[in-house]
């Protein structure tokens, strides 16, 4: 997953040192001259063949569509779907037939991408083999991947027609979706699933809240479902879970006692240790983002030599680290000597508040490097076993294989015959786009401004209930990237219902078609919450079986485990005490070694000597705070 993330991040870093392009949807042989009508469905089935694809896939249609800016006519959004069965998409559905839309993140990434690495009936192996997929979410449903904002992937735009703000972003998803039931009529008045993860946490709710703000909405909006969503500001996503995190994977600090309490103190000196209460007591205060820490005042929106360099990094980074480890083995020391000196602690002057958060921002691009601006990262791969040995996937904590086990679309869709078959334009496909949001004067790309999605969350959840629109909100438990503490955060902090947050801290158990323990779920008042056991970022990936059973059950089923009856106080399939803490225990196996053949080859786990040290000490370390939740 990283080494991935980390090639994709150097392509995107070549392309932002130029400008932002102008692409155009590509006209394709039949292409009908009248507006969008159902006679453009035959001009949108893929019908060609697909490179490395055997056996029969489910009917599709694929193709660009506008979002209606007279001033920028090639401003489109790149759509793939797929039928439950032959002719859902184009007979004459019931009414109460479901469909889905899935939406990647980045800011800037392809949905495309989801399709053939997490959730469609396609699936690139790591080899650049195409299988299909037993836990494709079309066979539940007719499902929709798309690429957006315009420019996005396989979405076109003109130089100068990239989204200003998170507000157009939604306005042009109305607008194509306004033209989408034009071509598939009897998606108007099917119930539609929106659902996404990642930065898909930022656009879900501004879709959403410009479809509620539409006096006659295009579709039928039943529910939207946010994973492991970027929904607040960085320093409630990233670095107020550092503690939870810690203790979901003690590992990663070597079951260290003192380490921890070095932490606690940082999280405690910035204010992050918000105190969860069912219902919640009061909002949080708001924040300071301190993305590169308090020794940095350097901004890299106005540098493309600091880009260039990081770029740089990427590549020297087995040769850095060693120099890296000398500094830090040296910081170590001196870190415990001055909290001994000083009970109340400083906070870190080289990293600041930055203690989770390894994100390092130009414009829209995210790298994720995982060097020195994050405190966490940094100590686990310079004095922690097996990530010093260079494999850190922020994705998937207990994955520390290097490289990684590769698994890239890139080919498969910028093939010439995949091109020609899903009617995409010409231009080059990309996982994660750098120029989302346009680019500046000078060609580098402009930073996204529009406000997180959690300031706005209470007035949007009443407007859902007032309309009968589901919130689902749920994480991996392995995830560094948006710890699933950080979601909680999030809803503790909305009013829903006419109440603050759930009143109740997630408890019940849910299980996928085998059986098998799958996490915890949670619903009160029109809110769902999901805590996925197992998966890292990409849930659909990472549980592909529970992902599947959880979109049957809990986004398009009505499924009322976890919920609380209002008027009994009581759970349906009951509460666990043991889940009612603040942390699922994670994986005791860390896996490492090489993942070129595709699989893991090595793995370690700490003695039980150790294990059982440390569940003595953070039993009794956290015992107040966990009391007074």
């Amino acid at each position: 997953m990283l080494r991935f993330a980390l090639l994709s991040a150097a392509t995107l870093v070549g392309r932002c040192l130029a400008q932002a392009p102008s692409t155009f949807p590509h006209v394709y042989p039949g292409m009908p001259t009248t507006p969008f009508g159902p006679e453009w469905q035959q001009y949108f089935e893929v019908t060609g063949a697909l490179p490395n694809v055997t056996g029969t896939l489910p009917r599709s249609f694929a193709g660009n569509v506008g979002v209606n800016r007279p001033d920028h006519l090639n401003a489109t959004l790149f759509f793939w779907g797929f039928e439950k069965a032959n002719g859902t998409l184009t007979g004459a559905a019931s009414d109460t037939d479901p469909w889905i839309i899935w939406l990647q993140g980045g800011p800037g990434s392809s949905s495309l991408a989801g399709l053939l690495i997490e959730n469609g009936p396609l699936q690139v192996q790591f080899d650049g083999s195409i299988t299909q997929n037993d836990f494709a979410w079309n066979k539940l449903a007719d499902t929709f991947w798309v690429d957006q904002p315009v420019g996005v992937g396989y979405g076109t735009s003109d130089s100068t027609g990239y989204v200003q703000s998170e507000d157009q972003t939604g306005r042009d998803f109305v607008e194509f979706l306004s033209n989408l039931v034009k071509i598939f009529p009897s998606l108007a008045k099917r119930p539609l699933h929106l659902i996404g993860e990642s930065y898909a946490g930022t656009y879900i709710p501004y879709i959403t809240k410009a479809l509620f703000s539409t006096a006659q909405s295009p579709v039928n909006l039943a529910k939207i479902a946010i994973g492991d969503g970027t929904i607040a500001a960085k320093p409630v996503s990233h670095d107020v879970p550092v503690l939870t995190l810690i203790e979901t994977y003690p590992q990663l600090i070597s079951y260290d006692p003192e380490v921890f309490e070095y932490f606690k103190t940082q999280v405690h000196l910035c204010g992050y240790d918000l105190n969860l209460t069912y219902p919640q007591n009061g909002h949080f205060p708001t924040l300071k983002d301190e993305t590169f820490g308090a020794s940095s005042s350097a901004s890299l929106s106005s540098s493309s030599l600091a880009l260039e360099s990081l770029v740089k990094r990427v590549g020297q980074r087995s040769q850095a680290t060693r120099v890296e480890r000398r500094e830090l083995m040296n910081r170590r020391e001196s870190w415990k000597r001055d909290l001994a000196g000083r009970p109340n602690g400083t906070i870190d002057p080289f990293y600041g508040c930055s203690i989770l958060d390894g994100m390092l921002i130009f414009g829209s691009l995210v790298l994720s490097l995982f060097t020195k601006s994050s405190e966490l990262y940094d100590y686990a791969a310079n004095y922690t076993f097996p990530w010093t040995l260079g494999g850190f996937d922020p994705y998937d904590v207990p994955d520390a294989l290097n490289p990684e086990v590769s698994k890239d679309p890139t080919n498969f869709f910028n093939d010439p015959a995949t091109r020609s078959a899903i009617h995409a334009p010409d231009h080059v496909w990309v996982e994660t786009f750098g120029f989302t949001f346009g680019a500046a004067a000078d060609g580098t790309p402009i930073a996204e401004s529009s406000a997180p999605p959690m300031g706005f969350l209470t007035d949007l959840a009443t407007n859902a209930s007032a309309k009968g629109v589901g919130m689902i909100f749920y994480s991996g438990n392995d995830d560094s990237l948006v710890p699933h503490h950080g979601t909680e955060v999030v809803i503790q902090n909305m009013t829903f219902g006419g109440i603050q947050g759930f009143t109740r801290k997630p408890a019940t158990p849910w299980t996928d078609d085998e059986g098998k323990f799958a996490g915890i779920i949670h619903q009160e008042r029109n809110v769902t919450y999901a805590l996925f056991a197992g998966s890292g970022h990409l849930v659909p990936q990472s549980v592909p079986a529970a992902a599947f059973v959880f979109v049957r059950e809990f986004l398009l089923g009505s499924n009322l485990t976890g919920f609380l009856d209002s008027h009994t106080g009581k759970v349906v399939g009951g509460e666990v005490p043991a889940l009612a803490e603040d942390v699922l225990p994670g994986n005791l196996t860390i896996y490492y070694g090489s993942g070129e053949s595709g699989t893991t080859s090595l793995s370690t786990v700490a003695p039980s000597a150790t294990i059982a040290a440390w569940v003595h000490f953070i039993a009794t370390a956290t015992a107040t705070a966990k009391g007074s939740a």
